[in-house]
């Protein structure tokens, strides 16, 4: 390469170039002062410089010293600068970044005074916008959902939550009348939705306004929520010829949709404006349907692709120079060897080692999670491997309810029946229901009691078959995590545990989604096995014993007991079914804390 062409590379890297954190070159300035003070002190620790008249200086002391005095403050200056200019992290270059797609939530508010009665959207606008609140929740992707009614002030019906079915709940209550005071204050209710979303920690949503009108205060309150990073949309309800309705009071009013306001709101709120339609391209032109739609295109505006901090290569010739600060050649040497160690021991994958001991020095260098996981797998494959007494050696340590259902499951194909209740009965200490630790539990009890009794034990050096009679099965796997096919259990043998042991699950090991399809699957057969032959135990422990009777039959009703009934059934029919009640109710009682407060939204 030419000199030129490695002149205009350098020229074109420095135009690339860009700083991630350009406040640290502000260090800079400190440079000068530091240098300052070091000669300084270098002059002031000098004897000679104080007992040797200055033009004997230079004939006293050996020129070399000051030399290498020299060549140190201009490393120490390098060194300065480099570490400055890789803390400003300096970048050539720009990487693909994959995005993060957030579910933008959503607070619905609904107009629910009375010019919602109006019926130029027949039935009514109530009915028609209840109708597409549900279509909405319906066909929404995702994403929070909240709901907030609005008249003379606003309130919430159902807060944020990705149960959209049970926001659909409260639909059917909504009517004007379950608002305490009316009118059409769409600014209170955007207000109040961005007090919702602030609460639930979104810095960030979309508000939805369905309504027919919009007054200068909602269009002021959706400038406000957008300059906040919240915005605002409307879907107009109603027709322009509008039609008649009748207030709380007993008058009559008119209702027309003002598109014109709608609109104008949408813009200043960053939103989108479309009127009610019966489909749903309404609600597609709003965008409120896919939560990631708002992300995707932000992510496209970006190109996905960010600064990539190349500020680490700097760190390599700072190493150097601070090999030179070491005045002995081993200390430079050690620094050499450690920093070649780390690398090649945090990279390094070694094959899998056996568990350690508790005190060893690979158990020191290990979290307590990781070591018990260890202790499974090693009690796994002593098990898979028919070596039950080191299995249970290796699960003794371990105090989860997995650890002491396979010490269980160990213990007993060991034959120590005793002790491998105790191992079941501390495992569903500590999660209660265990399924698997329960029917084992009966398996070997009932094992137990089938055992000959004293005087005709077998021998003990025989090795008790699977299957055989009286003899508990156990957990008999094929690996972590997957269970094999369960076998039907033999006639007069307690039931089989098909299943592996239960090993913890490893953080750093994602399941696959077959194999836990498949693990289901086995579970659920292997219990309906064991639900079989309990059943067929208990049918034949009930042969012997006497049925139980039945209960002694009711005495007939006397003809006042029958009227007080009567007159309980005859009172529950006459309650009143109000779903709106509560919200009634509800809202009266916050509309009045709010009034004693001092105000809307307090």
């Amino acid at each position: 390469m030419s000199f030129g062409a490695a002149l205009d590379a350098v020229v074109q890297a420095s135009a690339t170039l860009h700083l991630l954190r350009p406040h640290w070159l502000w260090a800079l300035l400190a440079l000068p002062l530091l240098a300052g003070l070091w000669q300084l002190r270098r002059r002031r620790a000098s004897v000679w410089r104080q007992a040797v008249d200055p033009h004997l200086l230079p004939h006293l002391i050996d020129g070399r010293i000051e030399a290498r005095r020299n060549t140190a403050l201009w490393l120490g200056v390098l060194g300065y600068l480099l570490a400055v200019l890789a803390l400003a992290g300096p970048s050539w270059r720009q990487i693909e970044q994959p995005l993060w797609q957030t579910r933008t939530p959503l607070v619905i508010a609904l107009d629910l005074s009375s010019a919602s009665l109006a019926g130029d959207l027949p039935p009514s606008r109530l009915a028609q916008a209840r109708a597409k609140i549900a279509s909405l929740l319906e066909a929404r992707q995702g994403g929070q959902v909240g709901l907030v009614v609005y008249a003379g002030d606003a309130f919430t019906v159902a807060p944020l939550t990705e149960d959209a079915a049970n926001v659909a709940l409260f639909l059917d209550a909504l009517h004007p009348n379950v608002m305490p005071v009316d009118g059409q204050r769409g600014d209170r209710a955007i207000a109040w939705a961005v007090r919702l979303l602030r609460q639930a920690g979104f810095d960030r949503g979309r508000i939805l306004l369905m309504t027919g009108h919009a007054d200068a205060d909602a269009l002021e309150a959706a400038a406000a929520a957008a300059a906040e990073g919240y915005r605002v949309s409307a879907l107009g309800l109603g027709t322009a010829a509008g039609a008649a309705y009748r207030r709380g009071d007993g008058s009559i009013g008119h209702a027309a949709l003002d598109g014109a306001a709608l609109r104008a709101l949408a813009g200043r709120g960053g939103g989108q404006y479309a009127a009610l339609q019966p489909d749903r391209t309404d609600l597609h032109a709003l965008g409120v349907l896919d939560p990631a739609a708002a992300d995707a295109a932000t992510a496209q505006d970006g190109q996905g692709r960010t600064w990539q901090d190349d500020g680490y290569w700097l760190v390599l010739p700072l190493m150097l120079l601070a090999l030179l600060a070491f005045r002995r050649q081993h200390g430079a040497a050690a620094l050499v060897a450690v920093c070649l160690w780390l690398p090649a021991t945090s990279l390094h994958a070694a094959p899998e080692p056996a568990p350690a001991p508790a005190g060893s020095s690979a158990h020191l260098w290990q979290r307590p999670d990781q070591h018990a996981h260890e202790r499974m797998q090693a009690g796994a494959q002593a098990y898979r491997a028919g070596d039950h007494e080191r299995a249970a050696q290796l699960y003794r340590g371990l105090d989860s309810a997995d650890g002491q259902y396979n010490l269980g499951n160990a213990l007993a194909r060991a034959g120590d029946y005793q002790q491998a209740i105790e191992a079941y009965e501390r495992a569903l200490e500590r999660e209660p229901g265990m399924p698997d630790a329960l029917a084992n539990k009966r398996a070997v009890e009932a094992a137990m009691k089938r055992q000959p009794p004293q005087g005709q034990q077998p021998d003990p050096g025989a090795q008790p078959e699977p299957g055989q009679d009286g003899e508990p099965q156990p957990g008999e796997g094929e690996g972590e995590g997957d269970r094999g096919q369960p076998s039907p259990p033999q006639q007069g043998a307690p039931p089989q545990q098909t299943g592996p042991p239960r090993d913890e699950a490893d953080p750093a090991t994602d399941a696959d989604p077959a194999d836990a399809e498949a693990q289901q699957a086995a579970d659920a057969a292997q219990r309906e096995a064991m639900q079989r032959a309990l059943q067929q135990e208990q049918a034949q422990a009930g042969q012997s014993e006497q049925a139980e009777p039945e209960p002694p039959p009711r005495p007939p009703e006397t003809a006042a007991e029958r009227e007080s009934r009567l007159a309980n059934e005859a009172w529950l029919q006459r309650v009143p079914d109000d779903p709106g009640g509560l919200l009634r109710e509800k809202f009266r009682i916050e509309y009045e804390r709010r009034q004693l407060r001092g105000g809307p939204g307090e």
